[in-house]
């Protein structure tokens, strides 16, 4: 993503969007909380922050944010805009070993990725664990009252091809024979440390599984599939997918995922956890030719892959009944809205 992007707040029918997903009531919780956030410099953390500022700017919430950071400075240069909203601070530190800030702090949301590129699978997994420990640790020391995890729906493990979504009651799990689940298992693990600690402590708990998301902020040049599409689109190159095209996803724009979190730890029922995603499902390959046709460019699309008839589909999509009714939450933007408005935003930016 180009130093342009990350200068830039989303757009303002984002915001909006977001914003009146919740009620007003609702957003005055939040009023006069003091928030310590990881994670807050990534995707999921940007959204965090500019829906807050927006909440906060609207109906004058009186809230305060401190945001972990193992590089602030970095931060700052790349993204003025976003470093310097009104009642946010900045603190240095890895989310395993931070050095706890002083005070109290009424709600704690640990939102660190918990992966980095390119890194070995022990070093992912020890992230979840440590990071989660830590950051559990200081919100016991700070006296928090609400914690909010953001998970992933990872935790499930590879999804029954003949289960269409697969809800929070779901009892699958990663495959712990394989390298590649540390991140899934990870997950699982800080769940469970999260849930143990909302048992024995009086901190109200929450995990969000978080599923596949589109919009401002997402990469077009890295592993998400969505985004190297809409990156393709706008530039007029060749779509390319390596594989056969056939896996199933379903993409929840960041605006209703940022709503979901809020709505997750306002009222979610403490000790649950809950699926952010979307339910409108499409295969890799419908993906790509749909991108296409949205953004009104030449449908040109290379799948590399064969399917293999003997293999079932992987699938990666939510049931959000429990998030819709329990949370009150409405029915989120089509994924074609959702692909529109992301191209649109980097349109803006000064992509072709």
């Amino acid at each position: 993503m180009s130093t342009s992007e990350l200068l830039r707040l989303p757009p303002a029918d984002d915001l909006e969007h977001a914003f009146r997903q919740l009620s007003d009531e609702l957003w005055r919780g939040l009023a006069g909380r003091r928030i310590f956030i990881t994670g807050g410099t990534g995707f999921v953390g940007k959204w965090l922050l500019v829906t807050l500022a927006e909440a906060n700017r609207r109906l004058a919430l009186g809230v305060r944010a401190t945001v972990l950071s193992r590089d602030p400075e970095a931060f700052r240069a790349a993204a003025p805009m976003l470093a310097q909203i009104d009642g946010v601070d900045w603190l240095r530190g890895d989310v395993r070993d931070f050095v706890f800030p002083a005070g109290e702090y009424d709600t704690v949301i640990h939102a660190a990725t918990d992966v980095v590129a390119k890194a070995a699978p022990e070093e992912i997994f020890d992230t979840c664990i440590a990071g989660t420990r830590h950051v559990l640790d200081f919100a016991l020391q700070a006296q928090a009252q609400d914690f909010l995890l953001i998970s992933s729906g990872a935790v499930y493990g590879r999804q029954p091809a003949d289960l269409p979504r697969v809800p929070e009651s779901y009892p699958g799990a990663p495959d712990p024979l394989l390298p590649g689940s540390a991140y899934g298992e990870g997950k699982r693990a800080s769940e469970w440390l999260v849930a143990a600690a909302g048992a024995r402590t009086n901190l109200r708990v929450r995990s969000a599984r978080c599923f596949a998301f589109v919009g401002p902020y997402l990469p077009l040049d890295k592993h998400f599939a969505i985004g190297n599409f809409i990156g393709a689109a706008l530039d007029g190159r060749e779509i390319v997918i390596q594989g056969d095209g056939t896996p199933v996803r379903s993409y929840l724009h960041a605006a209703d995922m940022a709503a979901w979190l809020w709505a997750v730890l306002l009222i979610g029922k403490p000790g649950a956890a809950y699926n952010v995603g979307a339910e409108e499902a499409t295969s890799i390959a419908g993906l790509a030719h749909r991108v296409c046709e949205v953004l009104g460019v030449p449908d040109q699309v290379r799948i590399v892959g064969t399917p293999d008839p003997s293999r079932p589909v992987e699938r990666y999509v939510p049931d959000s009944g429990r998030a819709r009714a329990e949370l009150g939450l409405s029915v989120p933007m089509t994924l074609d809205e959702a692909i529109i408005r992301t191209a649109r935003w980097h349109r803006a930016g000064g992509r072709s």
